[in-house]
Order: structure tokens, then C-alpha cells, then sequence
């Protein structure tokens, strides 16, 4: 497995592990890869700890679950607008 990946690689490696699988399971996979954000980074496998499901059913699942727990420096600049003005 990769010592670190891009965020937007993530979802590839995520089907390197056996499903359904826990939350524990899955994080304990990951530990020691780091995740690049576009802004810093993070262990995956804490970043899996974080998330609020407790089993996951397939990597898509897993994936979408990791999207929702990832903190706001992996998508940007902090405050950044969508252009809602």
C-alpha cells in the first residue's frame, strides 16, 4: 500500500481492502497512509475513525462516508465562498 495519496486518488486504494468491513477494521488498514488535501493532510485511517458509520458495505460506501468526514482543509482555502453573492 502507498505511504501517502492525493485526495483525489483515494477512491482506488479503498477497494484494497475486504467487504463489508467495520469502521475499526478499515481504519486500522489505512493507518500510516497519509492523505494530501489541498491544504495539509491527514492519517486516512484517522480520518476513518472520524466517520459516523460503523459498517460499510462495499468501497463506494466507504468512500462517500470519508467525503463527509473530511475536515475543511482538504477541499480549499478555509471560508472559501461558491460564489454565493
Amino acid at each position: 500500500m502507498q505511504d501517502s495519496i492525493k485526495l483525489s486518488r483515494v477512491e482506488p486504494i479503498l477497494q484494497d481492502i475486504s467487504y463489508p468491513t467495520t469502521r475499526r477494521d478499515a481504519a486500522d488498514a489505512f493507518d500510516g497512509v497519509t492523505l494530501l488535501f489541498a491544504d495539509g493532510n491527514a492519517d486516512l485511517g484517522d480520518v476513518i475513525r472520524t466517520c459516523f458509520t460503523d459498517e460499510f458495505v462495499d468501497s463506494r460506501d466507504l468512500f462517500y462516508e470519508l467525503n463527509n468526514a473530511l475536515p475543511i482543509e482538504a477541499l480549499g482555502e478555509p471560508g472559501q465562498s461558491d460564489g454565493d453573492a
